[in-house]
């Protein structure tokens, strides 16, 4: 179990301290979310922002492009050198090149799937991706409940890249807690992505270890 810790609940004003304060907590990557306003109703990171981000974390970057014109953002961070790159595929019209492009130059390919969105309709994909995200809120706005449905949708997607044998991580984003990570757990997920969870609590160490310890202890 891995714990990706979403700098969209940070206090931006604070926010070197935040990323320090939250690897030191036990974070294994920082998830950033990047909006530009259409894709979603909502304005995130951009390059400056990652370049202040940057100087100050120590742990791999996983970078999830909720864009337009995806491919120009995809070469704006690419310099940043994250380990993972995602994007939903309905946002260009080639995600396979897209994947493609991600992988050969030095960051992981990953897709993502919002929740209305049948996990099936990643057949074809599957080979060229390293993992897929499944959004268990509509993306945009962090604080969101978790969308129980998604679970059934772990389960699916975790047969589908098992039966197939590909080596593809499961991420799942959105009200994720210490209440629902053993269930995702068991549902097949090998990354979390927790923002309010972890910057919303008063101890980043016990928010982090409550998700690694209902994974360890099933």
């Amino acid at each position: 179990m891995y714990v990706s810790a979403s700098l969209l609940s940070a206090d931006f004003g604070n926010l070197k301290n935040e990323i320090i304060n939250v690897e030191k907590a036990g974070a294994d990557m920082l998830h950033i979310d990047v909006m530009d306003g259409h894709y979603v109703p909502n304005l995130t990171f951009g390059p400056c922002v990652m370049d202040a981000i940057c100087k100050h974390s120590t742990i791999p970057l996983d970078v999830h492009l909720m864009v337009e014109d995806v491919e120009k953002f995809v070469d704006l961070f690419l310099p940043y050198k994250p380990k993972f790159i995602s994007f939903h595929p309905e946002t260009t019209y080639h995600p396979h090149r897209l994947c493609e492009y991600i992988r050969k130059n030095g960051s992981h390919p990953a897709i993502v799937l919002n929740p209305h969105i049948d996990v099936n309709t990643l057949k074809y994909i599957l080979p060229s991706v390293d993992m897929v995200l499944l959004m268990s809120v509509n993306p945009g706005f962090g604080g969101q409940s978790f969308i129980s449905s998604t679970l059934q949708k772990v389960k699916e997607l975790r047969k589908m890249i098992d039966d197939n044998g590909y080596k593809i991580f499961i991420q799942i984003d959105g009200g994720v807690n210490g209440l629902n990570a053993s269930d995702l757990e068991l549902a097949g997920v090998d990354i979390a992505v927790a923002g309010s969870y972890i910057f919303g609590s008063n101890d980043y160490a016990v928010a982090i270890q409550s998700l690694k310890k209902d994974f360890m202890n099933e």
